[in-house]
């Protein structure tokens, strides 16, 4: 096991060390035991008692250079430069066998210098919340951060009521935000920004430090990063929430997850944040905001790019965002990858889910299994203006024919790009409710269904179907 320390200690003025606060009869109650393999941790550590020793003990590997991290950002399009790790502690970085390396990050750790006045807890909800869609999104191919290790306890925390108080440990390549570098612009502390700049070089965009012009090349792969991130949320219907850029990575990862939700019926303008009710945030607009985003964080280079070269990367965005989204789509709909006058075929597709209120999963799910060539009601039956489908399906049967693609192949393929399994917004409350009675055995059942989204597995079909009127659209808020 190799850890290091890079952040706390090359950064140190930056940071300020915070050690992490135990709950009231705190216990780890899930690690990820692949992983925890995977980044080389010791195998000991599946030990939930000694996991959760070395994650609370002051002077254990994981918390001795523990620090809490000062950033700003804008929020809901205002900025806040009073913003950093307010509820988490970056407890240490890990060099996995693979050569790569991890920050390990606690959640719910206790009270820090930017707490702004809050407590600096966690709650079950959110902290199992942020462990389901983490990992579901990374199963699905979207790049995200990752849950190693979830702590449950029996102390109690208010938000908009008492609730139970809670630590998730994750994982991502670091977690510099846009409020990072934001804030540095913005204060005036040059310096500061500068040293920021060079770390990022000397730890996280190594091939870009030997390019020509290495502030181009870092702004261009954070660019297209974001943009192929934000693509394959349109194209799988997630929807993030609360965009603020003290919320987006470097790295183009989803990232500090809140009040998120898939989408039930497709509903392009779909609003999941009950506190948005401007819908700054809607389903839609995401792609326009990740682009606002990227314009804000774009500020922090201007001491080393001219204006006129962050707008030429930043023009870089759109065709990214789009050639992703395509060939994602491309794929669901089981269409070649080199198939390129398809767009009317997709916008049909997607306009009669909107118009007829259809599941976006389940639909895509039923198209993988359809063969226009044949007389199989099934999809047909879903629709209530059959002739418009018909026609649709008309369309289709002659794009497919002009594809040198076997109809298994097609299928195949369309199956390993439409989940079965996604995480609906009513399966983890109940999820929640099981677990606020300390019983996991559901949290588990439904981890594992998501760890497996592509997969015919009939011990997943309850987690599959239609949600019910009453699971559709529930309200859920940003307060965790």
């Amino acid at each position: 096991m190799i850890l290091q320390h890079s952040y706390a200690t090359d950064l140190s003025e930056l940071v300020t060390r915070v050690k992490p606060q135990a709950l009231k009869n705190a216990r780890v109650v899930s690690i990820n035991q692949s992983l925890l393999t995977q980044l080389g941790l010791p195998t000991q550590w599946q030990d939930k008692q000694l996991m959760l020793e070395q994650l609370l003990a002051v002077d254990s590997p994981l918390t001795q250079y523990a620090v809490a991290q000062k950033y700003g950002g804008h929020q809901f399009g205002h900025w806040n430069p009073d913003l950093g790790d307010g509820r988490g502690l970056l407890l240490t970085e890990v060099v996995s066998p693979d050569g790569k390396r991890w920050d390990l990050h606690l959640k719910g750790a206790g009270q820090t210098p930017y707490s702004r006045f809050a407590d600096g807890r966690a709650v079950l909800r959110s902290s199992i919340r942020e462990y389901l869609a983490s990992e579901a999104l990374f199963h699905l191919g979207i790049p995200s951060s990752r849950a190693l290790c979830l702590i449950a306890s029996d102390e109690l925390v208010y938000r908009e009521k008492s609730e139970m108080g809670a630590m998730l440990l994750r994982i991502c390549q670091s977690h510099l935000r846009f409020g990072h570098f934001e804030y540095f612009y913005h204060s005036g502390q040059s310096d500061k920004l500068q040293r920021l700049f060079d770390y990022s070089f000397q730890y996280h965009f190594q091939e870009c430090a030997t390019a020509a012009n290495p502030y181009a090349a870092m702004l261009t792969k954070i660019v297209k990063d974001t943009a192929v991130m934000i693509a394959k949320w349109q194209a799988y219907g997630f929807n993030h929430g609360v965009m603020n850029t003290d919320n987006m990575s470097i790295h183009g990862i989803t990232f500090d997850f809140g009040p998120y939700a898939f989408l039930d019926d497709f509903k392009p303008d779909f609003i999941c944040n009950h506190s948005d009710p401007q819908g700054r945030y809607s389903f839609d607009s995401q792609p326009g905001i990740g682009l606002w985003n990227l314009n804000a964080l774009a500020q922090a280079f201007t001491p080393h790019l001219s204006r006129g070269e962050i707008t030429r990367i930043l023009q870089e965005y759109e065709p990214s965002l789009l050639d992703e989204y395509g060939r994602v789509m491309r794929a669901k709909c089981g269409l070649q990858p080199n198939h390129a006058n398809n767009s009317g075929l997709i916008n049909e597709w997607l306009d009669m889910l909107v118009t007829e209120h259809k599941d976006y999963t389940v639909m895509f799910r039923l198209l993988s299994k359809f063969d226009p060539a044949l007389n199989d009601p099934t999809l047909r039956d879903q629709f209530i203006d059959r002739p418009r489908f018909d026609k649709w399906a008309t369309m289709l049967e002659q794009t497919l024919a002009e594809q040198q693609w076997s109809t298994t192949e097609r299928r195949l393929s369309m199956l390993a790009h439409n989940p079965k399994v996604i995480l609906r917004n009513y399966l983890a409350q109940q999820v929640i409710d099981k677990a606020e009675q300390g019983d996991f055995t559901l949290f588990e059942q439904f981890l594992a269904a998501l760890s497996q989204p592509f997969d015919e597995n009939p011990e997943h079909d309850r987690f599959a179907a239609q949600p019910p009127d009453w699971g559709k659209e529930l309200e859920i808020s940003c307060s965790s």
